[in-house]
């Protein structure tokens, strides 16, 4: 296994200087509560990519483009003829689906994971192609926070828990 390693995004270094030093405002607190729960949610995802025993190249925090459109990549796990792309979510507490949108228990409507998994498989598949890579692409969400639950979650979509890492 070849990995490249995680590194933490530079607004979250700036944020979390800024918590130590002042009064953030309630919209950058917020932002800075998400950006470092969902760091967190990758950093245990990536130790236990580590423990992976196949043949792949790991590849952790990618931020690509395609036809001027940036996306970016929580983790590839690259196998000689299939690439697991993962969207990593540490989101705690209880969510749902209904109607095709996803909330949080208090019925408010939060960012869709599984349509931002499809914008980037999508993103990632075009920039392969234009490539000339035709590689097969498994696009998952790893929910990794034990305490975190989802009901009337679609079946058919690509939700995992961390689990089924084993699988690979």
């Amino acid at each position: 296994m070849i990995k490249r390693a995680l590194t933490k995004p530079a607004e979250l270094i700036i944020l979390d200087y800024l918590n130590t030093r002042m009064n953030l405002s309630k919209d950058d607190k917020q932002n800075f509560e998400n950006l470092k729960r969902g760091y967190e949610g990758e950093v245990i995802f990536n130790s236990m990519t580590e423990k992976l025993e196949c043949d792949c190249l790991i590849l952790s925090g990618l931020l690509l483009e395609i036809n001027h459109t940036k996306f970016q990549i929580i983790s590839l796990i690259i196998l000689q003829q299939l690439i697991y792309l993962s969207e990593v979510k540490n989101f705690e507490g209880d969510y749902f689906y209904e109607n095709k949108k996803f909330y949080s228990i208090n019925g408010k409507e939060r960012k869709d994971p599984l349509l931002q998994l499809d914008r980037c498989s999508s993103l990632l598949r075009q920039l392969l192609q234009n490539l000339g890579f035709h590689i097969p692409i498994e696009p998952w969400v790893v929910h990794i926070n034990p305490e975190f639950s989802l009901y009337q979650a679609p079946r058919d979509e690509k939700l995992f828990s961390p689990l089924k890492l084993n699988a690979i």
